[in-house]
């Protein structure tokens, strides 16, 4: 469950941003989205009115081989970069984002998973 403040805004954002689609129309304050393919977890939104307060207990972390061009991607659909630089730790590296709402999620790069870290390799 994600809450948000605008289910059209918001189901389109993470339908991009996760390669979802919506699972037909929202029911009063509901949006489900499913993976395109249909194989996978369901993601469910919820319009609520109150904002965000504080620290989400609860985040994605978005895997990918390319940290920077995934970033871009995501920023480019909507998200907000909340980080300056990669936070770098125990060789995983990420950013952390806002989504249209302000709720955080990170996009993170495993160790040894760039062309970078694997030498020889193009």
């Amino acid at each position: 469950m994600i809450d948000c403040s605008d289910l059209a805004r918001s189901a389109g954002f993470w339908a991009e941003v996760l390669g979802y689609v919506s699972e037909g129309p929202a029911v009063g304050t509901y949006q489900g989205l499913i993976p395109a393919d249909g194989q996978g977890v369901e993601i469910l939104l919820q319009r609520v009115p109150d904002h965000k307060h504080g620290k989400n207990r609860l985040h994605l972390d978005l895997r990918t081989p390319d940290l920077d061009a995934e970033v871009r991607r995501v920023v480019g659909i909507g998200a907000h970069l909340l980080t300056s630089q990669p936070i770098q730790e125990y060789g995983w590296r990420w950013h952390i984002l806002g989504d249209p709402d302000g709720n955080e999620f990170c996009v993170i790069q495993p160790p040894g998973s760039s062309e970078q870290d694997r030498p020889g390799e193009k």
